[in-house]
């Protein structure tokens, strides 16, 4: 009697497709932090500075949070702030016009947070600047330049990411 029968393989399960959500910032310094947000343009509730974690909704549903460096060691002992500086992750903020980049880089460097690239129009389309949160995180301000010939208009094509990846829109600012 044979017993090495050899059954089809099951379909393979479909692999769920994750969808970014949040972007979750460890800060050292929860009020310095929130104070730069806002002048970015998020909402962030009044009072959030006293509470080790803030969560707060962007314009079209993804989340941005922050967690105080204790509330990270709670759950998390081992962890320890990154030595040595460097980006490991990078916020792009898009705005409407290029003008805006250029006079929220200047509202931002006035109230003293550092300026790391004064606005530049990059060759790819865009005015381009980038600016440090408190606790040293790149922060990307853009605007598509209307007459560059390799612009994507995100409205005419919401399928296409755009050079510095899905952006929170702060036109309120």
């Amino acid at each position: 009697m044979n017993t090495n029968r050899s059954f089809p393989s099951p379909a393979p399960s479909p692999v769920p497709t994750p969808r970014l959500d949040v972007v979750g910032l460890v800060t050292a310094d929860m009020a310095a932090s929130l104070a730069f947000y806002r002048l970015l343009g998020l909402d962030v509730p009044d009072g959030a500075e006293r509470q080790p974690h803030v969560e707060v909704a962007l314009p079209g549903g993804m989340r941005v949070l922050w967690d105080s460096e204790e509330v990270v060691r709670s759950f998390d002992p081992a962890w320890t702030r990154p030595a040595g500086g460097g980006e490991r992750v990078t916020l792009a903020f898009r705005l409407g016009e290029p003008a805006e980049v250029d006079a929220l880089y200047e509202t931002l460097t006035a109230a003293g947070h550092r300026g790391h690239l004064k606005p530049w129009d990059a060759v790819w389309g865009q005015r381009y600047a980038v600016v440090l949160d408190p606790d040293g995180s790149a922060v990307s301000l853009y605007a598509d330049h209307t007459d560059h010939p390799d612009r994507v208009d995100a409205a005419d094509h919401p399928d296409r990411a755009d050079h510095a990846g899905e952006a929170a829109r702060t036109d309120a600012v």
